[in-house]
């Protein structure tokens, strides 16, 4: 075992070795081929925002610009360069394009009032109807205008927030804007994405996001970030369970974080959510699109997907493309790819990407160098069977919703029970939620999305569903959908569905080597592993609108039906299908009071278990009505 650690460590040593002399290099070449600049750019309002500019010292030629916007800063300010050599955007400096950063209306050191995901204007009067959109086309028209030596094109790319500006400067209209990447990019705050899933608050990424310094006000301009006095611990699922309701969280927060505020006065999908709904902005779109993110992404699961179908669906004759990859947040611009978590993909996917779509496309529509890459409509990763495919469109005109259904004996199967009065029944009892991943995490982790489930499979306050092992390849490709028929023994209850690949007892990877009796080292043990390939929550109360909710009437059968994002995966041969039902999902989710309220308003009394039943006969038949592609 000695000499096993010795050569792993020799191993490391020599890999972050040769990864450090990478980015030396990198850096020595950006740093002697490039100068900087810093602007501030004036918008139509007379508001300035910081700009740093990165110009190539060769002038044989004129350069494109390619444009990132930020709400978290353009660091460093001064003289040092912005550590490019660390992310994929060295490759876009080796190939001569003006680098361009700035902090958004309201950030560091821009002037102005900073607004979370900015509603857009789109019929604008006067100078003072400002947006992220007429931010971006002010910007782009100053640098067409001043940046010496620009070609004239502009893309724009960004990942996660700077997602969400992306899709505004993709709503700017500016004529030299010619390609955009929304990247994971924020759309949608309460239907998906970081804040809420289908009304249910994301606990953990919300109060760590915004009372981890995010949220604090900036008086002034300023180069130096908030301190966050928020207190975390070794144990992020029993830190959550201290801090209690979502009145707790207001203590904690206090009077400083207005989009705090804001939010928990906004309980329901009302027209303050649906203004900053970021897909009303996607009509006529102009640019080439690009829109990226990842099958597995614990922050912005849902905004690739969904951003992507508005385009199609508002702006039917752009030039709309997406890409999704087996990635955690923002993984296609660092590390391989190749895994995530326990699950392993077969190969270098990130790399792939990066040199086979997403910098042949900026290459195209802003240098004119290459062929037209004529990307194929979707191109996306299918887990299980580890695949790139392509599409023409997406959801494949192949996929055929068919529903799988509960069975009373914990089977499933593709006809409905023929029993009566049918159910699996369990209590949710919010003082012992269940939580999210077996191990204890001082943070949110991004591997829980593939996690094994087995230890949720052992809980009382968990339904199980499986079939029989596949006698063939089940492919899934779209959305799937929850089709519950349920009753409470109280008013109000979260629903939990995740959908579950059983590997065989079998199962082992080509490298896999034995763990130790004390577990210790080695491969962890994948036979029987219960890889999560999509979990979502559904707030109860919203069960019939988003906008009115309503409360259940306690032991009546009513229905609850929610689409969870879309799926790219395939089981197997030899694998099972599992189906797993809860009330609770903690602390990546609030938990509800179980009882019909404002759960912004909840006091820890207020919190009570309920009897959760799940129907499974011939007249109440529970189901998920999933995308099928038949192989």
């Amino acid at each position: 075992m000695r000499i096993l650690t010795a050569t792993f460590m020799m191993l490391m040593t020599a890999f972050c070795a040769t990864a450090q002399t990478t980015n030396q290099q990198d850096s020595t070449w950006i740093t002697e081929h490039y100068t900087k600049v810093e602007k501030s750019i004036p918008m139509r309002d007379g508001v300035k925002l910081f700009t740093s500019i990165y110009i190539p010292k060769d002038s044989s030629e004129k350069h494109p610009i390619l444009f990132g916007r930020t709400p978290y800063s353009v660091a460093p300010y001064g003289e040092k360069f912005r550590n490019f050599w660390d992310t994929h955007w060295k490759y876009y400096m080796r190939e001569n394009y003006i680098v361009v950063m700035q902090d958004v209306r309201g950030r560091w050191m821009s002037e102005g009032e900073f607004v979370d995901v900015r509603p857009f204007i789109k019929d604008k009067k006067t100078n003072n109807d400002i947006d992220e959109a007429s931010d971006t086309y002010d910007a782009i028209d100053w640098m067409i205008k001043n940046i010496y030596g620009n070609n004239g094109n502009v893309g724009v790319m960004g990942i996660s927030y700077p997602g969400f500006y992306s899709t505004m400067a993709a709503a700017s209209g500016h004529p030299a804007l010619k390609a955009v990447s929304p990247q994971a990019p924020v759309t949608d705050w309460f239907m998906g994405d970081d804040f809420h899933h289908n009304g249910a608050f994301a606990l953990m990424d919300g109060v760590a996001f915004y009372l981890g310094g995010f949220g604090y006000p900036r008086t002034t301009p300023t180069t130096k970030g908030p301190v966050s006095t928020f207190k975390t611990s070794s144990d992020n699922y029993d830190r959550y369970l201290q801090i209690g309701s979502l009145s707790n969280v207001t203590k904690l927060a206090g009077d400083s974080i207005k989009f705090f505020k804001d939010m928990f006065a906004h309980p329901n999908y009302d027209a303050w959510w649906q203004a900053r709904n970021a897909r009303v902005s996607m009509y006529d779109v102009k640019p080439a699109m690009l829109t990226v993110g990842g099958l597995f992404d614990a922050e912005d699961c849902y905004g690739a997907w969904n951003l992507y179908k508005a385009i199609e669906k508002q702006s039917p004759n752009s030039n709309n493309k997406l890409v999704i990859g087996p990635w955690f947040h923002g993984q296609w611009s660092r590390g391989d790819g190749s895994y995530l978590g326990n699950v392993k993909f077969g190969s270098r996917t990130s790399e792939w990407y990066q040199n086979n779509i997403e910098i042949p496309f900026f290459n195209y529509y802003l240098k004119g160098k290459g062929n037209d890459p004529r990307l194929a409509e979707a191109t996306i990763f299918f887990s299980g069977e580890n695949k790139w495919k392509t599409f023409d469109q997406w959801p494949p005109a192949a996929a055929q919703n068919q529903e799988i259904y509960l069975q009373p004996d914990g089977s499933l199967a593709w006809r409905k029970p023929a029993t009566a009065n049918s159910f699996s029944e369990y209590v949710s009892d919010p003082a012992h939620p269940v939580p999210y991943t077996e191990d204890v995490h001082f943070s949110r982790t991004r591997e829980y999305m593939t996690d094994d489930q087995r230890f949720a499979s052992r809980r009382p306050d968990v339904v199980t569903f499986e079939t029989a092992p596949l006698t063939e390849n089940l492919t899934l490709a779209g959305p799937v959908i929850a089709d519950l028929l349920v009753s409470l023994s109280s008013t109000d209850a979260d629903f939990v569905v995740k959908i579950i690949d059983v590997f065989p007892d079998d199962f082992k990877y080509p490298d896999y080597t034995p763990q130790p009796a004390r577990g210790v080292g080695g491969s962890y043990p994948m036979g029987g592993y219960q890889m999560l390939v999509r979990g979502e929550i559904m707030r109860g109360k919203f069960r019939n609108s988003f906008e009115t909710p309503a409360p259940f009437k306690p032991n009546k059968v009513e229905k609850v039906k929610f689409t969870l994002p879309d799926v790219a995966h395939t089981f197997e041969k030899g694998h099972r299908l599992m189906i797993q039902i809860q009330s609770t999902w903690f602390p990546i989710f609030d938990r509800n009071p179980q009882q019909f309220m404002n759960i912004y308003e909840a006091k820890d009394s207020d919190f009570k278990k309920a009897t959760i039943r799940v129907f499974h006969d011939a007249g109440n038949s529970s189901g998920v009505i999933l995308p099928v592609v038949n192989n």
